[in-house]
């Protein structure tokens, strides 16, 4: 089997089982969405859904929110972890918005990064999501997934982002970040996964993952 066939193949799996998968994370717009990706990172993004609500009731746009003090988004935020950090960077970028872009969210992954707190991780999902620009958005849970199926050599995110985007058809990155992680969740978790039963896993995991 070829490598693109494999490819295609694990494509077919994922489409089989999260024929349409939605965005996770809860938001209305690109401000929103930017937001609740920052503080995803090293959370799950159930407990962004259930901090989101709060933190959006009192601010869903930048004008609101740098009315609020950095104490007071952290406050609400605590919950999601590393709040001290993601306070700053809800506010900074709130801040450079309204300076910068008439409180808009840019539409350049350059301009994106350049904000406090925003990545590149970040910044793929708001321009591929909001903005439906073509980008393949790789957390550590699709790092480890495409490491375990033998689509990247596991050595960096950066490594797996330029591997997949190269393996997958530009068309599809969009839905197949999404059912990544959707599948990995449910069929191949990092912890009390047995490999027999994935319906990936069983056909492409490496093979000196699997003692």
């Amino acid at each position: 089997m070829t490598k693109a066939e494999k490819v295609n193949d694990i494509l077919s799996i994922l489409e089989k089982y999260f024929p349409n998968p939605e965005v996770p994370l809860h938001h209305k717009d690109p401000y929103t969405l930017l937001i609740a990706v920052l503080l995803s990172a090293q959370c799950t993004d159930e407990r962004v859904n259930k901090t989101t609500p709060l933190l959006f009731k009192r601010a869903d746009n930048p004008y609101d929110m740098v009315k609020m003090s950095v104490e007071e988004i952290r406050e609400i935020i605590k919950p999601c972890g590393l709040s001290p950090m993601k306070s700053k960077g809800i506010y900074g970028l709130s801040k450079i918005l309204i300076e910068k872009y008439n409180g808009e969210v840019p539409r350049t992954f350059e301009e994106l990064e350049a904000l406090p707190a925003v990545g590149h991780k970040t910044a793929s999902v708001v321009m591929t999501q909001s903005f439906g620009f073509p980008a393949f958005p790789v957390d550590t849970h699709i790092h480890r997934l495409a490491y375990r199926w033998g689509l990247s050599t596991g050595k960096s995110v950066e490594q797996t982002e330029h591997d997949l985007k190269r393996l997958i058809p530009e068309a599809k990155w969009d839905k197949a970040h999404l059912q990544i992680i959707y599948f990995g969740r449910t069929y191949c978790p990092a912890r009390g996964h047995v490999w027999t039963e994935c319906p990936i896993c069983s056909k492409y995991m490496r093979k000196e993952l699997r003692d």
